[in-house]
């Protein structure tokens, strides 16, 4: 009967109902396209055409010259099937409407200091300001350097919740972690606190329930979940929201790479030691983070019913240099994170030390780092010893040998999964969020991050960084070659299709 009853689980799971979708929706396709061809002699010349005609639109595309190659080899090399596979997975969509007021909690006079005190850093602040996303000053930043340093302090946190409690996550999962947050989260709710919670789907299949949704509205938390799986393949499933988001009363909010899971906090050993990062800002730049939970929110259908003074309250932080938060999105054609990272690889004078548990950067990423190498820079970059995605792992060392090649120094961390995502350079400027660097996060997810210049969480990340590398074991060019002509060869195969991981 144990045996019936697991089968009946697996069965009729959310994962398999969905699977099952979506094979029976493409065998469907593959019968229409089977019949054409048998039908008509000319079908392959057709298909043929429209791959070219395809491939044209691509390149003239505003992507990464990568993620187009990709696509027009896949395309041109199986004109049946790579244009539908292109229309699924190859292209942006929009998943929700945005609307963005950033312009909300702006200081005045932000961009005059910086230029005195680094016309870089000045650079790269107007880029991001440009982008929507204004720099603060007003703000203080404490550097987490992992989930479990965490855990408490943001337990605390959220106890002192008057107003509104935001939560914007890619994973919650049952256990030590969310089931403290969730208790908090319900008693400030009873005693009329305003809570939301936005989790994604996707990242949720194998952690929740399929009706989590109503479990949470039962609680008294307002809900929405964020590209709701179905049984279909639809280009909507390449697009997930990846932002780690916590706002309690717009004065203070967390970012960083650190999911509400229990792995997070190394409750549970899942890839070995997971070493994450995080930030607790308090002060001005906290409505920047607001904003961002609330234009999702509106997008997925939410109503905002937040006065503005409970938006941009009045804060009086003590001063940590400047701040600068900012979002991705896949809806518009700006690579925000890709040209920030880009930014602070052509600023550098001394060093960049990257962590990133994904390394497969595009062409632009790539050149970037190998020129900051060339021209003097050190550039050390840290990724995990144990992978917790095989595919991706074999992705990531099949691009040391080339960055090794022109002096970039890359570590994997031995104890196990490093998660954070977190760059600094010449004990200036720092950036942590959720941004990896690979393509999903640099041009398809929503993501998030907070640029820091002269703040003390600056020296903070850099300390972390070599406190990591105490850990680590560093490759060298010997460890790169690959005797083995069918492993080489997978490697090959591998870079190739790296846009898809």
């Amino acid at each position: 009967m144990k045996l019936i009853s697991t089968l009946k689980k697996i069965v009729f799971s959310r994962i398999s109902v969905c699977a099952l979708g979506i094979i029976l929706q493409l065998l469907y396709l593959i019968a229409i396209f089977w019949t054409l061809g048998t039908m008509f002699s000319y079908s392959l010349f057709v298909f043929m055409l429209l791959g070219v005609a395809l491939s044209l639109y691509i390149i003239n595309s505003e992507i990464s010259n990568a993620y187009k190659l990709i696509w027009v080899f896949t395309v041109l090399s199986f004109p049946i099937f790579g244009g539908m596979l292109y229309f699924f997975y190859g292209g942006r969509n929009k998943t929700s409407s945005l609307h963005r007021r950033f312009k909300l909690c702006s200081e005045d006079d932000v961009n005059k200091k910086l230029i005195n005190y680094s016309k870089n850093c000045a650079k790269q602040s107007s880029y991001i300001e440009r982008c929507g996303f204004p720099t603060y000053q007003n703000t203080f930043v404490i550097y987490y350097k992992n989930g479990e340093e965490l855990f408490q302090p943001l337990l605390h946190e959220l106890e002192k919740a008057q107003h509104y409690i935001f939560i914007e996550f890619f994973i919650l999962e049952k256990g030590i972690m969310w089931d403290s947050i969730l208790n908090i989260l319900r008693r400030k709710a009873d005693d009329g606190v305003d809570v939301r919670i936005i989790y994604d789907d996707l990242g949720c299949l194998l952690t929740l329930p399929r009706d989590y949704k109503k479990t949470l509205e039962s609680m008294g938390l307002s809900c929405h979940v964020f590209g709701r799986l179905r049984p279909l393949w639809s280009p909507k499933l390449n697009n997930r929201d990846h932002r780690k988001i916590i706002v309690i009363d717009g004065k203070t909010a967390v970012t960083g790479g650190i999911n509400l899971a229990d792995e997070y906090i190394n409750a549970r050993l899942k890839h070995g030691y997971w070493k994450d990062s995080a930030v607790i800002l308090r002060g001005s730049a906290v409505g920047s983070f607001t904003a961002m939970f609330l234009e999702l929110w509106e997008g997925l259908g939410g109503k905002s019913a937040i006065s503005e003074d409970l938006l941009c309250p009045e804060t009086h932080e003590e001063n940590d240099g400047f701040i600068a938060p900012f979002f991705d999105s896949p809806q518009d054609k700006e690579q925000v994170s890709e040209n920030i990272y880009i930014n602070m690889l052509n600023a550098a004078n001394d060093y960049v030390y990257i962590t990133t548990p994904y390394l497969i950067p595009d062409g632009a990423v790539k050149e970037a780092l190998i020129l900051a190498s060339k021209n003097g820079v050190d550039v050390r970059i840290i990724t995990p010893h144990i992978p917790d995605k095989v595919l991706v792992h074999a992705t990531t060392r099949a691009n040391y040998r080339e960055l090794i090649k022109h002096g970039i120094r890359i570590y994997e961390f031995l104890p196990g999964f490093i998660h954070a995502k977190n760059a600094v350079s010449d004990d200036t400027t720092a950036i942590v969020g959720t941004v990896n660097l690979d393509f999903r996060s640099l041009y398809l997810h929503y993501e998030c991050g907070v640029w820091l210049c002269n703040s003390n969480a600056v020296n903070a990340i850099k300390r972390d960084f070599f406190d990591t590398l105490n850990k680590c074991k560093e490759i060298t060019i010997a460890d790169t070659y690959e005797k083995n002509v069918f492993k080489r060869i997978g490697m090959a195969v591998l870079k190739l299709f790296s846009p898809l991981m």
